[in-house]
Formats: structure tokens, C-alpha cells, sequence
């Protein structure tokens, strides 16, 4: 029977195979000697675990033979594998259903979630969420900031992606699956973050520029430079929101900003004459009188320029870092100093246009504070400080200034704030109070000198440093005590210059003659002991004078026994 002859051949090859195992070694034809071990045997440890190694391959080749040939011809041997192999995935998915787990090889944004629960499938993605993802922006191919995703608004339902993949099932076998949660975005929290990111992102366009090498001047093409599209980028972001996530990248939108010249060209030879001369730089305080003079060499002063389409500017980046260095050495002095680098930049574009090798540079003040001392009221404040009442209430607003208790602390505006016009800083006029003197210098030399008539008791002149403010040939000005229960009256004011505002829209100044409402003249007789409302009069015709050399911005320095005078020229008026 067929059944019988299967189970000999099988013992035939095992027979025959360990026959085969046992025969002793063929010596060749015709030699009839011995076999005796070779004299000298091998010592080579890696050619026996070479053999060892192929002996236990060859095993375990055969081994598998076997288990296939029985699993081809043995029906019962393939039922019992298959048993096993359904038992165990009966178990493996009893494992999961019963403890309520996800199948393996479900992933979330990269986050493998098989084998949890729905609640530690959850927890692990909020935790990769907050802890391990995180964006990287790429602005024209250069990497910016890395962030977690919240700071661009995204939120991630993180239950109901566990949820469903725990719905999955075994969707997940044999390659894996990758499950697309919801996400939203929050487009104010985007929009706030983009606006905060535009100073990293944004650079500027740069105009054709300029290099001094060996005293020759070179020119340097522009570049373009960039602006973070917000609106752009936001959109990108909410249709790409999951690409954005899976591979960890956010490719900023920007738009290109086009210099406006290029072609450094047509400057060089303006820029080459400028090289060829000393440009001095020089700082004026308008409060102390005192001018201070820097230099620079060549080759910084070039590296400033670049072409504009109005001709020459400078380069406020380049610039930038000198002034920060004066900014350094005024601030040694008196920490209220500073110079703007913005107006700093602007005299020296003027400079440039007029092809004059000097600039002067405006050194400003700070706004500070004072320290109330016993017997002190904000009139007298004012008055030693030389702030005008008025702005020392605006730098106080809100608070009742006829209350000061000594410890307390005011508020000081910044004296620029009565200086708001470039300072002329070749001429200067003091008026000295307590002598009702009024002296104006030109280049640092007397030009004028005479009498005056300041602000009377009830409505004094402000002392403090100032500057023409404004020049009208014919003014009006008024007081209470012209007005009458259904007018007020009016005077005229003839060369009247504008210095400081007593009330807003009323302003305080130098005038000639006074042309009451009835037709009266002052301006003769009175000159000489305070008279006014708080103008300084001059006779008519020193008052002509007066306002056909002063012009706007030229500094006013009024001095008084509670003021003592900033500058050089006011000590000396007062000692004179």
C-alpha cells in the first residue's frame, strides 16, 4: 500500500544519510598505507569557527527542509501550525478588545500610538504635541525660528484621533497607517506671532553703496530685500496644515523689495571728492552753548553713503553704530545726553546736498524727574528749573501741583520740548532779568546791547533757555484787565518774535512798541523796569532790529537771580 512505503523511504534517507556520515576517507588507487594525523595540526581558531559555523548552517538548512517537507505532506502537521498561529492571534486580539487597546501601527503626526489605551493615546500625543513638535520657518531657504505649534495657534484634537484609531481596528497591519487628525488654527494668535516674527524676516533693500580702498572709491551694486507676507503665509498655513505638522516645515511667503538704485555708477565721482576731504562732524548743545567736534576716517565716512534717487544719503545701518558711540561719551557726562540718529542723519544728508564738509549735530535731553525740597511749590520749581508753568502741568496731568510735600517727586518734560526748531548755533541773545538787559551775540561777538522791559509782578517773564519760535512784523495780544462785561480789548505789537507758550495758542515774546486799544503808545518811557504781561519790550527800533538779524531757531537764554545762566555768554553778560 501506498500508505507503507512512504514512512520506509523516509528511513532510507536517514539511513542513508548517516551511511554517509560514517564512511572513512578514500586513499588514493594503488597506495596501501596507514591514515595518520598530519604531523601539524591546525591552529587557526577562526578557520574551526568558520567550520563550526557552516556545520551548524548546514544543520539548520536541513532542519528547515524537514519542517517544509512535513508541512507539504503532512496534513495533520499544517492543522496543528495553523491552530497555533489562529490561537495566537485569537489571544492578541482578545489582548487588545478586552483592555480596550489600539491595534499596532497606527500613527499620529509621526507619533506611534499601537498598544495604548485611548486615554494614554491621548496623553502621549498632547505630550509629543507640547513637548517634542515643533516647526521649523525657513524664510528663502534660511531657518528661523523653531517653534511648538501652539505658537502659531494650531490645536490638536488629540481625543479624537485616539478615538479613532482606536476604531481602526487592524487597518494598521501589515505596513501601517497614518491617521490625519483635526487641527484649527487660531488666526489672530498666527497673525500676532507673523507680526512680532516681521523684524527677524524683514530686511530692508540696499541701495547702491560705496568702498574706499586705497584712497579709491569703488561702488557696490544694491540688493533687494524682503517683507514677510503675513496674510500669505496664514493662508498656506491653514491649507497646508497637516503637511506642515507631518514633515516639521512652514516655508515663510515673503514678497522681494527692489532697491531704488542700483547702479553705483553715476555717484562715484561725487562720492571720490568727498573721500578726498576731512568731513567734521560736529555736536551742538543749544542749552549749554558748547559745540564738540568728531572726525572720522575716510573709508567709515564712504562706508555711510549710498545712492538715492535724490542723490547721496546715508546708510542708516551703517551710521547707526558711530552714533551710538557718541551716544557713549555724552552719556559719560550726563546721562540725560543723546544725540538722534535719525536728525543726526538728516544734517548730514543737507551737508551732502550743499557739498559742505561739516554737519552739525543736535545734542538732545531726556525728560527726568525733581525731588521736592521744603519750601518748595511748582511755581518756584518752574521758575529755578527754567520750564514754563504751563509745561510743567502737562508733564504732570492728572495731578494737583498746589500740594507738593518735600520727598515728593515732578515730573521734568525735556527741555527740547521748548527748543522744537533746528538751533541756529551762530547767534544767541540773553536778556538778564534782574538787570533788564538784553545782549545778542553773533559767532560768539557782541552785536547788540540795550534795555528792556520784562513781564511785571502779576504776569512775569519765564526764565529758562528758549528760541524764536515764529516772526510776525504786527501781533495782538490782549489781558483781562482790557476786558470789559461785553469785550475784550486788544493791543498791537509791532516786530514781535515768539519764544515760549504761556496758555495754549498765547504765546510769550520779544516786541517793539505797544498800540493800546485807545490809541496809546507804549514802548518809550517804560523800557528800562518790568512793565509787561510777560513779553520782553525793546524801544521800536531796537525791536526792528532785533527781528531783522534774529531768525528762527535762534537761542534765547533768560537769566534771573532764580536761574543762573547754561552758557558761556550768559556768565559773562552777568558778570559784566
Amino acid at each position: 500500500m501506498e500508505t507503507q512505503r512512504k514512512p520506509r523511504r523516509a528511513r532510507e534517507r536517514r539511513a542513508a544519510r548517516e551511511q554517509t556520515r560514517t564512511l572513512p576517507m578514500a586513499v588514493p588507487h594503488g597506495e596501501d598505507r596507514e591514515l595518520v594525523p598530519d604531523p601539524k595540526p591546525m591552529t587557526s581558531r577562526p578557520r574551526r569557527l568558520s567550520i563550526d559555523r557552516e556545520r551548524w548552517q548546514g544543520q539548520g538548512v536541513l532542519i528547515v527542509q524537514d519542517a517544509l517537507w512535513y508541512i507539504r505532506h503532512k496534513p495533520i502537521v499544517r492543522q496543528v501550525i495553523g491552530g497555533m498561529i489562529a490561537v495566537w492571534v485569537l489571544l492578541f486580539l482578545a489582548s487588545h478588545l478586552l483592555n480596550g487597546r489600539i491595534f499596532p501601527s497606527l500613527y499620529v503626526l509621526g507619533v506611534n500610538i499601537g498598544g495604548l489605551t485611548v486615554d494614554e493615546a491621548e496623553a502621549a500625543l498632547l505630550e509629543a504635541w507640547n513637548q517634542e513638535i515643533r516647526i521649523q520657518l525657513i524664510a528663502q531657504g534660511e531657518a528661523q525660528n523653531s517653534i511648538a505649534p501652539s505658537a502659531l495657534g494650531l490645536s490638536l484634537a488629540a481625543r479624537e484621533a485616539a478615538e479613532t484609531a482606536k476604531n481602526l481596528g487592524l487597518s494598521g497591519l501589515p505596513f501601517g497607517y497614518h491617521i490625519q487628525p483635526m487641527i484649527t488654527l487660531d488666526y489672530a494668535i498666527a497673525q500676532s506671532y507673523f507680526l512680532n516674527l516681521t523684524s527677524q524676516v524683514n530686511t530692508l533693500p540696499q541701495n547702491a553703496s560705496f568702498e574706499l580702498r586705497d584712497g579709491i572709491v569703488y561702488g557696490v551694486r544694491g540688493n533687494s530685500g524682503r517683507e514677510l507676507d503675513i496674510t500669505g503665509t496664514i493662508e498656506y498655513l491653514n491649507d497646508h496644515t497637516y503637511d506642515v505638522l507631518l514633515f516639521r516645515r512652514l516655508d515663510l511667503l515673503t514678497h522681494a523689495l527692489p532697491p531704488d538704485v542700483i547702479d553705483p555708477a553715476p555717484y562715484l565721482t561725487d562720492v571720490q571728492i568727498m573721500a578726498n576731504q576731512q568731513f567734521a562732524l560736529i555736536g551742538y548743545d543749544p542749552f549749554t552753548n558748547e559745540t564738540t567736534a568728531w572726525s572720522t576716517r575716510p573709508d567709515v565716512f564712504v562706508s555711510w553713503l549710498e545712492a538715492d534717487l535724490g542723490g547721496l544719503a546715508i546708510r542708516d545701518q551703517a551710521f547707526a553704530p558711530f552714533i551710538e558711540a557718541l551716544n557713549g561719551q555724552l552719556q559719560e557726562q550726563d546721562s540725560l545726553r543723546f544725540i538722534s540718529a535719525d536728525e543726526a542723519a538728516e544734517q548730514l544728508e543737507i551737508a551732502l546736498e550743499s557739498q559742505t564738509p561739516q554737519a552739525y549735530l543736535r545734542v538732545r535731553y531726556r525728560p527726568s524727574t525733581y525731588q521736592v525740597q521744603r519750601g518748595d511749590t511748582a511755581y518756584l520749581i518752574a521758575r529755578r528749573l527754567g520750564v514754563p508753568f504751563l509745561l510743567l502741568q502737562e508733564a504732570n496731568s492728572g495731578r494737583d501741583l498746589g500740594t507738593l510735600f518735600p520727598g515728593d517727586t515732578v515730573n521734568l518734560p525735556s527741555p527740547d520740548s521748548v527748543v522744537p526748531e533746528m538751533p541756529v548755533a551762530t547767534k544767541r541773545i540773553i536778556v538778564d532779568l534782574d538787570r533788564q538787559l538784553l545782549v545778542a551775540f553773533e559767532n560768539g561777538q557782541e552785536v547788540f546791547r540795550w534795555a528792556i522791559s520784562s513781564g511785571k509782578e502779576e504776569a512775569p517773564t519765564s526764565p529758562g533757555v528758549y528760541q524764536i519760535l515764529s516772526q510776525d512784523e504786527l501781533a495782538y495780544g490782549s489781558s483781562y484787565t482790557l476786558c470789559s462785561d461785553f469785550a475784550c480789548g486788544q493791543w498791537k505789537m509791532y516786530w514781535f518774535m515768539g519764544i515760549y507758550e504761556v496758555s495754549p495758542g498765547l504765546m510769550n515774546g520779544f516786541h517793539g512798541a505797544v498800540e493800546l486799544p485807545n490809541g496809546a503808545y507804549l514802548g518809550g518811557g517804560n523800557v528800562g523796569e518790568p512793565y509787561t504781561f510777560g513779553c520782553v519790550m525793546s524801544e521800536n527800533g531796537n525791536a526792528e532790529k532785533l527781528y531783522q538779524w534774529a531768525e528762527i531757531g535762534t537761542i534765547v537764554e533768560i537769566i534771573s537771580s532764580e536761574y543762573d545762566p547754561r552758557s558761556q555768554l550768559a556768565r559773562q553778560v552777568r558778570s559784566a
